[in-house]
């Protein structure tokens, strides 16, 4: 009975948290760099007077360049994690075959730093050397903070911040398109780029449970310092 009604409880009740972090991070990740890079290189080689076909050509090589570079990086870095992850449940496994005891042991401490009495966790202990699996699970998630990666996160983090680089990458080069005249092209970019990280800074404010405008002047600030760094420094070589 108790049960049933445990079920219906659950069954009544829907969680509404948000479960998509690591893909919105990839997102970040290569939307933020894909503004920022080609939109400070672009305006640098138009302080250097260069062309817009130049500066599109470069810009175009600076975003497959960059989002092969990213795309290795995210992919690497999962990798990593994974066999951090593996070497460490390896270790647990020999750890709870070799010494159960000290397992056991570290099972009742974790539970008490829950504010869990020694008569309410010791069945649970023994429940969970029990059944290894779950003891192991619980090891590795509680006493660790590791959590079972997805064994396609590697190639999904490559992929997700490639092309987040790339469509973010686009977005400061469409004016030099259309205009052929790099003065004019890069007002055109330094608008659009701005609205653009205007756009983005909200909506990773929004994704990431930080205050949505504050989120978005700090992204628009931190490409406008970027852009103007690059355009003063080749100001400067130029000159």
């Amino acid at each position: 009975m108790a049960q049933e009604m445990e079920k219906s409880l659950l069954n009544q009740h829907t969680e509404k948290h948000f479960t998509a972090g690591e893909i919105v991070r990839d997102v970040i990740i290569g939307v933020s760099d894909g503004l920022t890079v080609p939109f400070a290189l672009a305006a640098g080689l138009s302080g250097a007077n260069a062309s817009s076909a130049i500066i599109l050509t470069a810009g175009i090589a600076e975003v497959a360049a960059g989002a092969i570079s990213m795309g290795l990086g995210g992919y690497l870095a999962a990798k990593s994690e994974a066999d951090h992850y593996l070497r460490e449940l390896k270790r647990e496994q020999e750890e709870i075959i070799d010494v159960p005891d000290t397992e056991a042991a570290e099972v009742a401490e974790i539970l008490s730093e829950y504010g869990i009495q020694p008569h309410e966790y010791t069945p649970v202990v023994n429940a969970l050397r029990k059944n290894p699996q779950a003891w192991l699970d619980f090891m590795m998630k509680f006493e660790l903070g590791l959590e079972k990666p997805n064994p396609k996160r590697a190639l999904q983090s490559a992929f997700t911040i490639a092309i987040a680089y790339v469509l973010g990458g686009m977005v400061p080069l469409i004016p030099y398109i259309f205009i052929p005249i790099a003065r004019k092209a890069v007002m055109a970019s330094v608008v659009l780029t701005l609205l653009a990280l205007l756009i983005f800074g909200y909506a990773k404010g929004h994704f990431t449970g930080n205050k949505p405008i504050r989120s978005a002047l700090q992204t628009a600030l931190i490409g406008a310092i970027a852009s103007a760094a690059a355009f003063g420094m080749a100001k400067v070589v130029q000159g």
